[in-house]
């Protein structure tokens, strides 16, 4: 849910900064972002806007969370009813700051952390793994483009929503909400596409 600064200039993050859960059963609960510099949390109004956009999606679901960070969106999941998630997060201040949560929130039993590079586990999974999966990797690096390439081939997850930079361009096929300089593409796999369009 939070993205390292890709680029020279970039807003620095504050160690400090707690991020909130919007709504559901832990609306207003803080829970901590890492302790990294180089990692920015994403705007309220734009997480709320995921979830907005996916609120029909989420209850009951089997969850990914790619390049999880503080694992807000997960986390936001199960707070509106996901029913498990899982989390990919390669960054051991990320991952600390994750499993920090995942305690504070006593989500254990609804959740599972692995540590390890998102784009490579996607590549593992077979089609249909998951009924959501979210991803907000680092801007700029060409990630986003991997992921929703990768999901083209083998859509692994009913739904996947990618945030990314609106300089970036993604695989056709999808619907593109932009929020400032952020964009949120949504893909949708077969019969889900009609009914859920956004």
């Amino acid at each position: 849910m939070e993205r390292r600064s890709a680029v020279a200039g970039a807003p620095r993050g504050h160690p400090g900064l707690t991020l909130r859960i919007v709504s559901g059963r832990w609306r207003g609960r803080t829970i901590v972002r890492p302790a990294d510099p180089r990692v920015r949390p994403t705007a309220d109004r734009v997480r709320e806007a995921w979830m907005s956009i996916l609120q029909h999606d989420i209850p009951d679901a089997r969850v990914l969370d790619l390049f999880a960070g503080s694992g807000a969106l997960g986390l936001e999941a199960l707070s509106r009813g996901a029913a498990f998630v899982d989390f990919v997060e390669i960054s051991s201040r990320s991952l600390d700051a994750l499993r920090r949560n995942v305690e504070t929130l006593q989500a254990t039993g609804e959740t599972r952390v692995h540590r390890g590079d998102a784009l490579r586990f996607i590549e593992r999974l077979d089609a249909g793994a998951y009924d959501m999966a979210f991803a907000d990797p680092p801007y700029r690096l060409g990630l986003a483009v991997q992921v929703a390439a990768r999901w083209v081939d083998v859509p692994f997850a009913s739904v996947l929503a990618v945030e990314h930079d609106v300089r970036e361009s993604l695989p056709e096929g999808a619907t593109r909400r932009a929020y400032g300089d952020t964009v949120i593409t949504i893909y949708r796999d077969g019969a889900d596409a009609a009914p859920r369009s956004v």
